[in-house]
């Protein structure tokens, strides 16, 4: 007996294929920005407090021996880093309207409660803008 190929698919399964993906690209990406933008422990770093951090490094780098020199030398360009991620301000709006849009039929396809999505990051207000409460 031959076997038979794979059937063709309907226009609208493919429309909720791209939907799906949509949906999925849309809370993949707020998710990823909350995660980048989550404050961290401890006390804040101001430019300043970098900027004078960098200054003491110039000073101890060229009287340290060669491990010490190259640790400096590595938190020098971390600080580097910092500064200029101090200056790109994210916008969250957008990411945020995409969600709104998409989160509550990717809960019910996914299944994923009020809770879970706490505990992920997403704020009280977000959830419900995207109309999941928590008895959903």
């Amino acid at each position: 007996m031959a076997k038979k190929g794979p059937k063709a698919l309907t226009p609208e399964h493919k429309a909720a294929l791209a939907t799906g993906r949509a949906e999925g690209r849309a809370v993949r990406q707020y998710l990823e920005a909350l995660e980048a933008n989550k404050p961290k422990r401890g006390r804040r770093r101001t430019p300043e407090s970098i900027a004078a951090r960098l200054e003491r490094i110039a000073e101890e780098l060229p009287s340290r021996d060669p491990l010490s020199r190259v640790q400096l030398i590595q938190e020098r360009m971390d600080l580097h880093d910092e500064l200029e991620s101090m200056d790109k301000k994210i916008d969250l709006s957008e990411l945020e309207a995409g969600f709104v849009a998409a989160a509550k039929a990717y809960s019910e396809r996914k299944g994923l409660t009020y809770a879970a999505w706490r505990e992920a990051g997403v704020s009280a207000a977000t959830l419900k803008a995207a109309g999941i409460s928590r008895s959903s």
